[in-house]
């Protein structure tokens, strides 16, 4: 654990689709947080020495056979305590109350009415119309003797609860979603007001700590990073050349397969604006040579990823000392794949860059694996980094060889490019690319009948691809205004050579993916 800050609130992860969010809100007011299985025991605790935890909700009865659980003597070490829905009531029921099953889950909106309104969990909270969102199906009916109620709603009597003398609050409803119009406010009053934390988890900090903690695990040695123009990545070689310098070489492979402009800008800003030392592969040739006939969107994937691997694996090579890999793995990447069944597991294999680590034996640096997308983005605004690659939409890895459906030619990149430009510039004009998780477009394996001036034309299938997403596992696509998607059309049609018709994406994902391959 790496904060910057010796004040830090776990989250006990007891499976709830919104834990995450939570984290979300604690650190947006600039109180570090981390998510941790609820099987984070006592030993455990005694090491990180936390400020206060939060018990998450989650899918479970108290009833299950296999309810997660945590060990009662949690309760007894002084710690402030915040249950969240499954939370309060697991809270409750090692307290000694009574927790039954209700005839009918209670889904939607309710209005908290509070008891103690004086309570600091309340803290500067409007006396009416405390709307609150409730998703449960468990109900406590007997509170515990040492506790007693601060709110409740019409079908809920301990809407909120508090231990009579230590600082251990439950409430059954979810403060964390936009649907509970105070939530954040009783988040908030919690981890400032009673686990006493002050708003010092900033970007700021974050980068000075950071930059410390690079500095003393590299020493004298080198590192190396692959850049491929992302935020991600991109933040992160910043960063850590913010605390090596020349000890730090990027390396930037041009596969040939990168939006129209890509190559020259990553080499124009890191290269000449950030001075960081860049090898840039030119290898454009190599990847056509080996897609050529290709149509298997796997094989492509699996093509471009070991030819990338046997790249970069080369220009490690050449880079005499180096030790250690730097990576812009992100935390929802590294909690992704916590199980609320059981401890953290290792990272997602996809996340490690190709598998490169176990072929060149590097020690990983991951100085962005705390953070949240919406925090890179404003370590990288702090640091310097230009806004146009701040808010770059995700761009797969693969690149444009997965928007070409059926063979990768240099013909085919040409058209899909030019139309990829137009998408992006209309987007913007209309003032919504940072409101759209992806917008692009992709190249159809056929062609169409159409007429230009007086002649018949048999050209190309442009298909446009615009969505909205949290974080790429589920997506509905735009809704587009119709006076966007006929300035794309007529430009494409009138501006990039063998296109004679567009058309326009609208699934979702499920049952579609957002990529087309």
């Amino acid at each position: 654990m790496m904060a910057g800050s010796d004040q830090k609130i776990l989250i006990y992860d007891f499976g709830s689709q919104y834990t995450q969010l939570i984290a979300r809100c604690i650190r947006e007011s600039k109180v570090y947080c981390e998510i941790v299985p609820y099987t984070f025991g006592l030993d455990a605790l005694a090491q990180v020495k936390p400020s206060g935890l939060i018990f998450s909700g989650g899918p479970f009865s108290i009833f299950d056979p296999d309810a997660p659980r945590v060990a009662h003597e949690i309760m007894t070490l002084g710690l402030p305590i915040l249950g969240i829905c499954y939370g309060m009531q697991l809270i409750a029921h090692l307290a000694g109350g009574e927790v039954v099953r209700t005839p009918k889950r209670e889904y939607g909106k309710a209005e908290l009415q509070l008891d103690r309104p004086d309570d600091e969990l309340f803290y500067g909270f409007a006396a009416e119309n405390n709307v609150v969102w409730m998703s449960h199906g468990d109900q406590i009916i007997h509170l515990p003797s040492c506790f007693i109620t601060l709110a409740h709603t019409a079908n809920a009597p301990y809407a909120a609860i508090k231990h009579r003398d230590k600082p251990i609050y439950g409430v059954q409803f979810h403060p964390e979603v936009v649907h509970t119009h105070q939530g954040r406010k009783i988040l908030q009053n919690f981890v400032h007001r009673i686990c006493g934390c002050t708003p010092d988890w900033t970007m700021s900090s974050f980068i000075s700590h950071a930059i410390h903690n690079i500095r003393r695990r590299v020493g004298d040695k080198r590192a190396i990073c692959a850049l491929s123009g992302g935020v991600d990545s991109s933040v992160a070689a910043v960063l850590t050349h913010e605390a090596i310098g020349d000890q730090l070489t990027c390396i930037f492979v041009d596969n040939g397969l990168l939006r129209k402009g890509e190559a020259e800008k990553v080499q124009e800003v890191f290269g000449k604006f950030f001075h960081i030392k860049l090898v840039c592969c030119q290898a454009a040739k190599r990847f056509l040579d080996k897609l050529a006939g290709v149509t298997d969107p796997e094989r492509k994937r699996k093509i471009i990823g070991n030819e990338f691997i046997y790249l970069f694996e080369e220009e490690a090579k050449k880079i005499r000392d180096a030790q250690f890999l730097v990576q812009g793995t992100l935390y929802p990447d590294v909690i992704e794949s916590v199980s609320v069944k059981g401890p953290s597991a290792t990272i997602k294999s996809h996340h490690n860059v190709g598998g490169l680590p176990e072929r060149i034996n590097l020690e990983i640096i991951e100085p962005l694996r705390e953070l949240f997308k919406d925090e890179v983005r404003l370590v990288g605004k702090e640091l310097g980094i230009p806004e146009e690659i701040i808010w770059r939409q995700p761009f797969p890895g693969p690149g444009l060889a997965i928007r070409i459906i059926g063979e990768v030619t240099e013909e085919r990149l040409n058209i899909l490019r030019e139309s990829d430009v137009i998408v992006l510039e209309e987007i913007r004009a209309a003032g919504l690319y940072r409101h759209i998780w992806q917008s692009f477009a992709i190249l159809l394996p056929l062609k169409t009948v159409g007429v230009m001036g007086d002649g018949r034309t048999y050209e190309n299938v442009i298909a446009l691809r615009a969505v909205n997403s949290l974080d790429g596992m589920t997506a509905d696509w735009v809704r587009l205004p119709y006076e966007v998607l006929e300035r794309i059309s007529n430009r494409i049609i009138n501006e990039v050579s063998g296109v004679n018709r567009v058309v326009y994406d609208i699934s979702s994902k499920p049952p579609s993916t957002i990529e087309w391959e």
